[in-house]
């Protein structure tokens, strides 16, 4: 689940790995498809396709489905593809800010009101989450990359480029940046020569919303069942995640 590394720790943790593995997969076949249709099959002279790429075989996809994505981008089907995102509230007032890509916005959108009316959630308007979310840069480093260097000396340089936090989730360093120095990071890490097993743009809390333990649960499910659409990314939030509900989950 995007927008909060705990979920990792809930029961069932494998399971929701596997499936948080399996959206970013889809996401980035997504990715390269929609770059190669806007900027042309080559990496040398598509940067929004080599980072694509890069993310690709960061996360061990394969060689030819990642051709196979770049053919299909280069292809009239994929002028069906429209990237979007909408702004939601789940119980509470929870925020939820979700991308998807589709080939229907329609379908996605009745899917997406159907899992809120489920959930006594609500669609929003564009940018009502401005002042909840902010967008901010953020790079995954296998714990493998760093085995050889000095962590804390790595950090330190990264600083100066630009990296505002540090954390740790699995087996990998996560490195957040304001979304205007992505680039900066993306020099720091090759001058660094640390290879990202993944780089992106995403939505992280600026404040968190705090719920009973009722909601909290619900709010997951709806989670839940938003991701369930194929059509659907990423979903992110800011629901305050409480001991409690730690211990609720672990039951």
């Amino acid at each position: 689940m995007a927008g909060h590394s705990k979920w990792a720790n809930i029961k069932h943790r494998k399971a929701a790995q596997d499936k948080k593995r399996s959206k970013i997969f889809t996401r980035i076949v997504k990715d390269i498809t929609i770059a190669a249709r806007d900027g042309g099959p080559d990496i040398a002279y598509n940067t929004a396709l080599r980072l694509a790429v890069q993310n690709a075989k960061g996360a061990n996809i394969p060689k030819d489905t990642i051709e196979k994505a770049i053919k299909k981008g280069s292809g009239a089907d994929s002028a069906n593809l429209i990237a979007v995102t909408y702004e939601a509230y789940g119980p509470g007032g929870v925020a939820l800010f979700v991308e998807a890509t589709t080939d229907n916005l329609n379908r996605t959108v009745a899917n997406l009101r159907a899992a809120l009316n489920k959930f006594n959630g609500s669609l929003g308007t564009n940018g009502s989450l401005n002042f909840v979310l902010d967008t901010k840069s953020v790079f995954q480093i296998p714990i493998s990359e760093l085995q050889a260097i000095d962590k804390e000396n790595c950090k330190l340089e990264l600083i100066e480029y630009g990296a505002e936090e540090f954390e740790w989730e699995e087996d990998n360093l996560q490195i957040i940046a304001a979304f205007e120095d992505f680039g900066s990071i993306q020099k720091g890490l090759e001058d660094l020569q640390l290879t990202p097993s993944l780089s992106q743009v995403e939505k992280r809390p600026k404040t968190y919303a705090s719920v009973p333990l009722e909601s909290a649960i619900k709010v997951l499910k709806l989670i839940e069942k938003i991701e369930e659409d194929e059509d659907v990314s990423a979903v992110y939030h800011n629901l305050e995640w409480t001991d409690e509900l730690q211990i609720e989950l672990e039951k």
